[in-house]
């Protein structure tokens, strides 16, 4: 594992976790609803070309959940506050799922210090006729077993019995996810309105066999943000970073280094 620190940070009075590792260009990783968690494989390769930063959202993990915390929008401009307290610049920002509507949700107010997005099987819009996974009504393993294509990394994830913290920080971040998602269920109806104003190089990220976002979300974010490239990453399902990482590292520095197609 790469060298990296676990610290807190304090951004518009939130005591805010941070993962960070790494050296190179700036980037910015915005988890899913589970949670950032300890530092991870994905994380470890990302940090092998970038300075890879991973805060736990407001409501999250180790954060404070902050009394100003009542949607998306207020995310969003939590994370432009961040990004000039710590005076980041030319930030390549990396979301997945929840993260990746986040990600989306900061660029259509301001791009001014993003140099490139990567979204990751995000949630954020709704496609007519194309009915989403309902992570609220699964069950726990139904819920583990439709995020992966690859059964036995789902057997994996099930055999692992969390610790008393670990579970209250899954309830945390469960409870939080539905304040910011449940109604309508997520996706905020104005996104696709303002997508047009993301305009910076986009990559999205889509896994073949998701069970929570189907394809056609990737395909209708293609058309929504200018010049964005949709690629569909065959035998995964709605973690791509977790089950085929080789190809998510891959789109993310193919956007990066500015040669994608």
């Amino acid at each position: 594992m790469a060298d990296h620190t676990n610290e807190t940070i304090e951004i518009s009075g939130c005591k805010t976790a941070v993962l960070r590792g790494g050296s190179g260009p700036i980037m910015l990783f915005l988890h899913g609803a589970g949670g950032a968690g300890a530092w991870s494989p994905y994380m470890d390769a990302l940090a092998k070309r970038y300075n890879l930063i991973v805060p736990s959202h407001p409501g999250f993990g180790a954060s404070d959940t902050p009394e100003w915390l009542d949607n998306m929008s207020d995310l969003a401009f939590f994370y432009l506050d961040l990004m000039e307290q710590l005076e980041l610049t030319d930030v390549h920002v990396v979301g997945n799922s929840l993260g990746g509507w986040l990600a989306m949700e900061i660029a259509v107010r301001s791009t001014q210090r993003i140099k490139s997005l990567t979204l990751v099987s995000p949630a954020g819009i709704h496609v007519k006729g194309v009915p989403k996974g309902d992570i609220f009504l699964w069950d726990p393993e139904t819920r583990v077993r439709n995020t992966f294509v690859n059964q036995n990394m789902a057997d994996a994830r099930l055999a692992v019995v969390p610790t008393e913290e670990e579970a209250d920080i899954a309830m945390k971040n469960h409870f939080i996810t539905a304040k910011l998602a449940w109604q309508p269920r997520f996706y905020n109806p104005d996104l696709r309105k303002w997508l047009h104003r993301i305009d910076v190089p986009t990559m999205i990220l889509w896994g073949e066999g998701d069970r929570i976002f189907p394809v056609p979300y990737g395909e209708a974010l293609k058309e929504l943000i200018p010049g964005s490239e949709l690629r569909v990453i065959a035998d995964c399902g709605h973690l791509p970073h977790q089950e085929k990482t080789d190809e998510f590292i891959a789109g993310v520095n193919a956007i990066t280094e500015g040669v994608a197609a």
